[in-house]
């Protein structure tokens, strides 16, 4: 096991160069240049961020919680690792096993919960309105982000992501089940909190949310966990839907490069979607999470069992 904090040094340095892409990315589609000084083409400025964050003055207000709010950092950047460590990114998983998915799904849901905590422990208004309306938002889109899962599970048989990953060596399942995919990303902006889902954050409204009063270390430490978010997610989408390192028309080059190319192309496809669409309001999320999310992703396991019954899709 002597290669796993390589591994998770690789995650590290691998989302802040998807933080790097994004903001470069977003930056053309706004006719802007983004970051270009620091390191070729810019590529050094999330670590130069995240180094001048650390040297900042890191305070505690009088009125916050203090021990939520000095663990809520520490602990954020935990879930999207763990979750990391779950999917084959690198070839294979570092402690994958039968049930694993639904050990991710826990994981994006404790993060989310854990961003509401951070909110609370603040003790600023604007932070404890940031942190309600991430939970919020978590009841509008996690049944149909979960439902959109299971779809996957079910064509391969098991609920392990290496297995499901792996089973798509034929044919990837954004192809059968291009509206469960359609769903899982149209979800996974708000896991990641990204516009038109950056609703807890929202900074031209409520400063900026539940990060408000949170500085030097604690911040520095919270983007990480968003750039390990990011990378999480990409990665999950890959795995479920696009047949990680395996599938049909593969180039001659190993898988875990494979899966790595098109997690960086998922990222992309997600800043492209934030950077196209207006924020939504908290209750138009909800409500359109329960009233075109929920029932779209129920459509899609009666189509998948239709086909099962049909003999169009063999059983697994």
């Amino acid at each position: 096991m002597w290669w796993i904090p390589g591994a998770l040094a690789f995650f590290i340095v691998f989302a802040f160069f998807i933080e790097w892409v994004d903001r470069r990315f977003v930056a053309r589609l706004q006719d802007r240049y983004g970051p270009i000084y620091t390191g070729t083409g810019g590529v050094l400025q999330p670590w130069a961020d995240f180094i001048k964050l650390l040297s900042k003055e890191d305070i505690t207000p009088a009125a916050s919680d203090k021990v939520l709010f000095r663990l809520a950092p520490l602990v954020l950047p935990i879930f999207p690792i763990v979750g990391l460590c779950l999917t084959p990114i690198l070839g294979k998983p570092i402690i994958g096993f039968d049930g694993d998915l639904i050990v991710a799904f826990f994981l994006m849901s404790v993060y989310t919960i854990m961003i509401f905590i951070a909110g609370y422990g603040s003790g600023n208004s604007f932070g404890i309105v940031g942190g309600t309306r991430a939970a919020l938002q978590m009841l509008g889109y996690e049944v149909p982000f979960a439902l959109a899962m299971i779809g996957p599970a079910i064509l391969a048989g098991t609920l392990s992501i290496s297995e499901i990953a792996y089973s798509q060596s034929n044919i990837w399942y954004a192809i059968p089940l291009a509206l469960g995919f359609a769903v899982f990303m149209v979800c996974s902006l708000a896991e990641v909190d990204v516009v038109p889902f950056d609703i807890p954050h929202a900074k031209q409204e409520i400063v900026a949310g539940w990060e408000t009063e949170y500085s030097g270390r604690k911040l520095a430490l919270i983007h990480l966990a968003e750039n390990l978010e990011m990378v999480f997610i990409s990665a999950l989408a890959t795995a479920l839907f696009l047949g990680g390192g395996y599938g049909p028309f593969s180039p001659p080059i190993p898988p875990a490069v494979w899966f790595i190319i098109k997690t960086l192309i998922v990222a992309i496809v997600i800043s492209n979607l934030r950077a196209i669409f207006a924020r939504f309001k908290i209750i138009t999320l909800v409500e359109w999470s329960w009233k075109y999310l929920l029932p779209l992703a129920i459509v899609q396991l009666l189509v998948l069992e239709l086909f099962f019954e049909l003999g169009v899709i063999p059983w697994p």
